[in-house]
């Protein structure tokens, strides 16, 4: 058994009860323990900076009270904690990956405006948190009223061949051998190409999209390679595509059990982390659960 566990971020709200059952499915196939959290944000006296002397006590939880009776009479549970924290969850999420195989939470909680897509929290613990973190949006968005062409199982993953991120291709294919399902690389190339010229500068030779199509499947079939090793029971395609990576993944999303995408990398002219415009265009805008997965780190 995994000791490290699966939490599940609440706050009573539907989307985290939601959450919480897709953590749950979570822990069971790893065999791991689920640990349920519920932060309570601070009062808008108390400094941020200021900890509470005592944890507050988890069996005087309503929220948590909540959620012991909906899984209350559930078959086959993992083994289940409960814990309550004080602080601001945009802080306190992140930090809860330290310790976590993977961190759980609704793509909204219940602060905020209704019409917006992703809360600020999830917001921060995707970008933070030092495990993958995965935010499962609310039924519907984004559909068009078409059922998903393939429901069930299929994972789909993105895959950057300028700069591809082991972590996020590893992830992808763990998870897929864990669900059983199929896993789709979507591997999105620049085109048309945009070439900025100085004044009294020739042009370049004209660009085949053709050998750009060819040369990013190279390329992404060499790195897929040893995983497609390390999981000979995975069936994965790669879909080598033009134009928007974020646009063919929200699309591929309408038949996926769960998208998979990476974070950037610390720089160091920019150390503070950043998610990239692709990762943060998924989580918007996605109809499945989104992984969002931290990058491996550096060789030395």
């Amino acid at each position: 058994m995994d000791t490290q566990p699966v939490v599940a971020a609440v706050d009573g709200s539907d989307d985290s009860l939601r959450a919480l059952e897709w953590a749950l499915d979570a822990a069971r196939r790893r065999g791991a323990p689920l640990r349920i959290v519920h932060v309570r944000q601070y009062a808008p006296w108390t400094q941020p900076e200021v900890l509470a002397a005592v944890p507050p006590d988890p069996d005087d939880d309503p929220v948590l009270d909540q959620v012991r009776a909906r899984l209350k009479g559930h078959s086959g549970l993992p083994a289940v904690e409960y814990a309550a924290l004080v602080g601001a969850p945009g802080a306190v999420l992140p930090e809860l990956g330290t310790t976590a195989r993977l961190l759980v939470l609704g793509s909204r909680g219940r602060g905020g405006f209704a019409s917006l897509l992703l809360g600020s929290n999830s917001l921060a613990a995707a970008r933070d948190a030092e495990c993958p973190v995965v935010v499962v949006p609310r039924p519907g968005r984004g559909a068009d009223g078409e059922p998903p062409a393939e429901p069930g199982r299929l994972v789909v993953a993105g895959l950057n061949a300028d700069s591809p991120d082991e972590a996020t291709l590893a992830f992808a294919f763990a998870e897929a051998a864990l669900r059983g399902a199929r896993l789709r690389i979507v591997a999105a190339y620049p085109w048309p190409l945009q070439t900025w010229l100085l004044p009294g500068e020739l042009p370049p030779p004209g660009i085949d999209q053709g050998a750009v199509e060819h040369e990013t499947r190279v390329l992404a079939d060499g790195f897929l390679a040893p995983h497609r090793e390390r999981h000979p029971g995975v069936t994965a395609e790669t879909r080598v595509l033009p134009g928007d990576a974020a646009g063919h993944l929200v699309e591929a999303s309408r038949d996926a059990a769960l998208v998979v995408v990476g974070r950037h990398r610390r720089r160091l002219l920019a150390p503070a982390r950043m998610m990239g415009s692709v990762t943060q265009a998924v989580l918007l805008h996605a109809q499945s659960p989104v992984a969002v997965v931290p990058p491996a780190p550096p060789e030395e």
